[in-house]
């Protein structure tokens, strides 16, 4: 029988929807991705390798790595919420012992970038729940909703910022302790900067966008603590006019953190994707045997997890059951071709048999179909 029609490999059900029933896409591995399927994933070296790491691609497999991206970035919210809270808590000691308002409106950003771990956590507790008939691809977007809090966060902060500044070049103020208001700066900028590079880094690790926003976001407010510092030398020097100055310049800085945060979090709500993933999912395709060519390659993250769509090009006279091998291989391919991949679809196509044969797709030539 010819593989004439769509043929998909659906994507894996969650595991909570058939607790005791296997996968029937599970012979994969032994049929269509190792064995008699042929695929370029049957030679000899990515058996070896199957030996050396074993893996699996099966439902809870999947699930699995993506509850373990989840627990990965509560854990790096927890860490910098307790990091932030005592950093906090040391410049508010010394804001009482100093009065400097500068100091106060660091501590007080400071507080609101912990707080901001809140939509964030929020976002990764609800991506953990199975998808159902109404959110069929799970709740991942809740991430991008918190990255929208954390966009308006930043935006807020570099207002702040800019008022505090104005106010402080049109009322000077004097400010005492400035061994100690120095101190809680270098305090300020130590906490952020770390948290700041831990966010990210895990964010990108995991695929976060909403959590490396949020590590930008801790890093303007390390900027906010250099801003105090600098103030406080200039105040040291005489020259109190240093203080609003040097803030409006960390307010500048602000937002250009602002900008590379908003850029992140609007790309992924517009289903953006690295073109080198696309470009990587081609090649990955291209290597398994019996696909004679790719056609359309759509990637899109829901929360920190990529689903693909893939349009492959098969010999025309191939039975059901090989076609749905190739998919089947094609899909592993993908799998390990592009990170943070849980699922994929493969819509097998095939060459037309001779030029004057029927367009095997022009039953839904009259229907729109995006390009």
């Amino acid at each position: 029988m010819e593989a004439n029609q769509r043929t998909r490999k659906a994507t894996h059900p969650h595991p909570h929807e058939h607790p005791h029933h296997a996968h029937p896409h599970d012979a994969h591995d032994s049929d269509a991705g190792h064995g008699s399927g042929g695929s370029s994933w049957s030679r000899p070296g990515h058996r070896l390798g199957h030996l050396l790491t074993p893996h699996r691609h099966e439902a809870t497999d999947k699930v699995d790595a993506a509850m373990t991206a989840s627990r990965e970035g509560m854990r790096t919210l927890w860490i910098s919420l307790a990091i932030l809270g005592a950093t906090t808590l040391v410049q508010a000691l010394v804001v009482a012992l100093s009065g400097s308002v500068a100091l106060l409106g660091d501590t007080v950003h400071n507080a609101a970038d912990a707080l901001t771990s809140v939509p964030l956590g929020i976002a990764f507790l609800l991506g953990r729940r199975a998808a159902n008939r109404r959110y069929t691809y799970g709740y991942g977007r809740a991430e991008d909703l918190a990255g929208i809090v954390i966009v308006a966060t930043i935006a807020a902060s570099a207002a702040l910022a800019t008022y505090v500044a104005v106010d402080r070049l049109v009322n000077p103020r004097d400010i005492t302790h400035l061994w100690a208001v120095s101190a809680a700066a270098l305090v300020g900028f130590a906490g952020n900067e770390w948290v700041a590079r831990y966010r990210i880094r895990t964010g990108r690790r995991i695929g976060s966008a909403a959590l490396v926003a949020d590590g930008l976001h801790a890093r303007t407010d390390g900027f906010g603590s250099l801003a105090v510092l600098l103030g406080a030398a200039g105040a040291a020097l005489g020259v109190p006019v240093a203080d609003p100055v040097v803030g409006l310049l960390i307010t500048l800085a602000i937002l250009f953190v602002l900008a590379t945060a908003a850029r992140e979090v609007c790309r992924r709500l517009m289903d953006a994707v690295d073109p080198a993933l696309v470009d990587a999912a081609e090649h990955a395709l291209g290597q398994v045997d019996g696909v004679l060519g790719t056609g359309r390659i759509r990637l899109r993250w829901i929360g920190h997890t990529l689903r693909a769509e893939a349009d492959i090009v098969v010999d025309p006279h191939l039975t059901v059951v090989r076609a749905h091998a190739l998919a089947l291989a094609a899909e592993h391919a993908l799998i390990h071709a592009i990170p943070h991949l849980t699922a994929a679809t493969v819509h097998t196509d095939h060459t037309r048999p001779d030029p004057c044969s029927p367009d095997p797709h022009a039953a839904l030539t009259h229907h729109p179909h995006p390009h």
